[in-house]
């Protein structure tokens, strides 16, 4: 039997969820679009969408189903849902950051953007979570202040600062 995801993000786009999930799938390793539904002529009086335009792409980012809906203008994206891209390397923060950014994101504060979908991300250090566990509140409290500065984290900087909270 197949492995099966019961829990699978939905993303609500105006009319960009074929295009977005397209840009995803570019930037993550081991992604893929799953499937096309496209809408029919069917409930047309509600959904209000033309028959043959997309309806629903599922994809893959880094293994991680999700779905992108072109649900109309009803409703946007906000800060109270983003998804986190725990990164290894500079390089990788630097990569996503600027994939993510690229045509139109915005850059926001501790390691936040938007894309240009208006979609929220934070790409953080992994490293990040285990500075912030440290027992030694001095440590914590160094890092904290470090990265509370920081658009794009820089991992080098917070290593130094984490190494100075001693």
């Amino acid at each position: 039997m197949a492995q099966f995801q019961r829990i699978t993000p939905c993303l609500w786009f105006d009319k960009e969820a074929e295009e977005a999930a397209n840009l995803y799938t570019s930037i993550f390793p081991n992604s893929r679009i799953i499937s096309t539904t496209r809408y029919s002529n069917v409930g047309q009086e509600i959904h209000g969408q033309e028959a043959g335009s997309v309806m629903l792409v599922r994809f893959a980012l880094d293994g991680l189903e999700l779905t992108a809906l072109n649900g109309g203008p009803v409703f946007t994206f906000n800060e109270s849902i983003s998804l986190q891209i725990a990164c290894d390397s500079q390089e990788e923060i630097d990569h996503y950051w600027a994939s993510l950014t690229a045509g139109g994101g915005k850059e926001g504060p501790c390691g936040w953007l938007k894309d240009r979908f208006g979609l929220s991300w934070q790409v953080s250090p992994a490293i990040l979570q285990e500075m912030l566990r440290d027992p030694d509140p001095e440590r914590v409290a160094a890092v904290t202040t470090a990265y509370m500065g920081m658009k794009k984290f820089d991992i080098e900087a917070l290593k130094r600062a984490f190494a100075g909270g001693r």
